[in-house]
């Protein structure tokens, strides 16, 4: 019997085709649709992994075959494809908003070795059914300690900060973390270079918007610049202080940025996609001490996110 927050059989049907297959080298695995129903009731309830119900199987095949696929792309390579067959059925509004959101870690997610992971030893068995969607995990730049893991040190503790970008109907369309001091500007680019909706037949992933919306947190020159060169139409608002510089130099300051107004007003999608992914406990507060797991935890709530659209 399903209980609230299990796949459905059409959720299911989804993704059973696109889930690894077992091989002679790792055995055989445990039923698919079990697991990540334990991994859904982790996501929901934010429970420790040891203290899953029975009725999911052994929490230590659960929790490795949650961090394996976090690590090998097997989460991110699901979310692309739901995402690949709403853009065919013309399901995604591409007019994009970008934000952050800041998690607060637990304690225990702190303490992580400082030498890089290591790649579990069946990391590749996803990747070689779609090597064009599945990636090996890149560490985070800086090696490990909580730099390193996307965690950031202040006054309230341990933060890690969601970046991401949602499409006109309050979906998660790319993720990134960063530690929770980082300015929301200097993540800007990676989140849109993360955007990459792949064609179900023939033509290269969809990686341009048609408009992006943000708030004041991105408005400079260097972003400004970046979206003209892709040319990309983009509502900013301009920062006071931006505005009294510019009206200080002149002509020389250059015309005022333009402003849409009713477009900035749909910036509330990407507030609402946040909202929809906080839903799960185990994404609202940090519990992974590494950053990929976490990354892999929210790309699972938005993989759900996408479903149950």
């Amino acid at each position: 019997m399903l209980s609230r927050g299990d796949l459905t059989d059409g959720e299911w049907a989804v993704l059973e085709p696109l889930l690894p297959r077992s091989n002679n080298r790792c055995g055989r695995w445990r039923d698919h649709r079990q697991v990540i129903n334990g991994i859904i009731h982790r996501l929901s309830t934010g429970c420790q992994w040891r203290k899953l119900p029975e009725r999911f199987g052994p929490w230590q095949t659960i929790h490795k075959r949650h961090a394996l696929w976090s690590a090998d792309g097997t989460w991110e390579r699901l979310l692309q494809h739901v995402q690949a067959v709403a853009d065919a059925a013309g399901g995604i509004d591409w007019n994009i908003n970008v934000d952050s959101t800041s998690i607060r870690a637990h304690q225990h997610a702190a303490g992580a070795p400082t030498d890089p992971p290591q790649a579990p030893p069946c990391a590749s068995k996803g990747a070689s059914k779609n090597s064009s969607l599945a990636h090996a995990h890149a560490p985070v730049p800086g090696g490990g300690g909580a730099a390193g893991e996307a965690l950031g040190r202040s006054r309230g503790g341990l933060t890690t900060k969601i970046h991401l970008s949602a499409d006109g109907r309050c979906r998660p369309l790319s993720l990134v973390l960063s530690p929770g001091q980082r300015a929301d500007c200097t993540q800007f680019e990676p989140v849109m270079d993360k955007i990459r909706v792949p064609r179900l037949g023939p033509g290269r992933p969809r990686r341009l918007p048609d408009s992006v919306g943000a708030d004041k947190a991105y408005s400079n020159s260097l972003i400004r610049s970046y979206l003209r060169r892709r040319g990309i139409r983009h509502v900013v608002p301009e920062k006071s202080d931006s505005r009294t510089a510019r009206w200080r130099r002149g002509s020389d300051g250059g015309r005022p940025p333009g402003f849409d107004k009713a477009r900035y007003a749909a910036r509330n999608t990407v507030e609402r996609a946040i909202n929809k992914i906080k839903q799960f406990r185990a994404v609202a507060t940090r519990y992974d001490k590494r950053g990929y797991v976490f990354l892999g935890t929210v790309t699972a709530a938005a993989l759900l996110t996408w479903l149950r659209s």
